[in-house]
């Protein structure tokens, strides 16, 4: 719990200094609490960032009851920032050849993190309602980027990992695959064998949520050793959203 009530908004980094706010709290999550590192991360500055941040639009969670402190990012990549970066951040992991091929509009989401006392409550709802209005406002049609359970050790991960490949796997024609150099197979427990609901458990949060959107798994995990994480790729075709569907994530909310 925050020591008192949230008052929540959400807006888009313009300054450098709003930029930096970003990767300081990433750097708290992803390099503090769950061990990653990067080529580009300021241990000295506690900055996590990569050569991406500058083409990808930063949304930003405020507190105004916490001094204006950003608490939460979600940071987003359209179709024609990718091209002026050269490849999408995924690219790197995952062959994006059947999105690609799609001719739909694409959006890559990536580094979503809220602070330790913000999980768990109205936070991430409210970034996911600026992330509708901004996917209405730019007529983006497939949502997709990496997400991640903590470690490399896939054994552990055995159990969620198949249940997804089993029950989430994306259509052929939106269906990108891990690239062969860190690619690791999913489907290490036959179908009947799962304890389904154990396997949930071990599924994080994000996760989850996008497959409640109907979001499905592209094929193959990869393991990124620098961040000690096992990844997925996410992919949510919007206009297959239901009415319920969309409301998870674009109704209106109240203080």
């Amino acid at each position: 719990m925050t020591p008192r009530t949230p008052i929540f908004r959400v807006r888009l980094a313009s300054t450098p200094e709003e930029l930096q706010a970003a990767q300081r709290l990433r750097y708290e999550v992803f390099v503090e609490e769950l061990g990653g590192d990067g080529v580009l991360v300021d241990h000295t500055a506690r900055l996590e960032r990569d050569r991406f941040d500058p083409y990808f639009d930063h949304l930003l969670l405020i507190d105004d009851a916490s001094n204006a402190e950003v608490v939460g990012v979600y940071r987003v990549l359209r179709d024609d920032q990718a091209a002026r970066a050269g490849q999408f951040y995924s690219e790197d992991e995952y062959d994006l050849t059947a999105l690609r091929r799609s001719g739909r509009r694409l959006m890559e989401l990536g580094r979503s993190c809220l602070a330790r006392p913000y999980r768990g409550g109205r936070g991430m709802y409210h970034l996911w309602n600026a992330l509708a209005r901004y996917v209405a406002d730019h007529d983006i049609e497939i949502l997709f980027g990496v997400a991640s359970f903590h470690g490399t050790d896939v054994a552990n991960l055995a159990q969620p990992l198949s249940l997804l490949h089993h029950r989430h796997l994306a259509p052929e024609g939106l269906r990108v695959r891990a690239r062969p150099d860190h690619r690791q197979r999913m489907d290490l427990i036959a179908e009947e064998d799962l304890d389904r609901r154990a396997a949930m458990v071990q599924v994080p949060a994000l996760i989850k949520a996008y497959l409640r959107l109907g979001g499905h798994v592209g094929e193959g995990a990869y393991l990124d050793h620098a961040f000690n994480t096992t990844d997925v790729c996410l992919i949510l075709d919007t206009a297959n959203l239901t009415e319920s569907q969309k409301s998870i994530y674009s109704k209106d909310l109240e203080e």
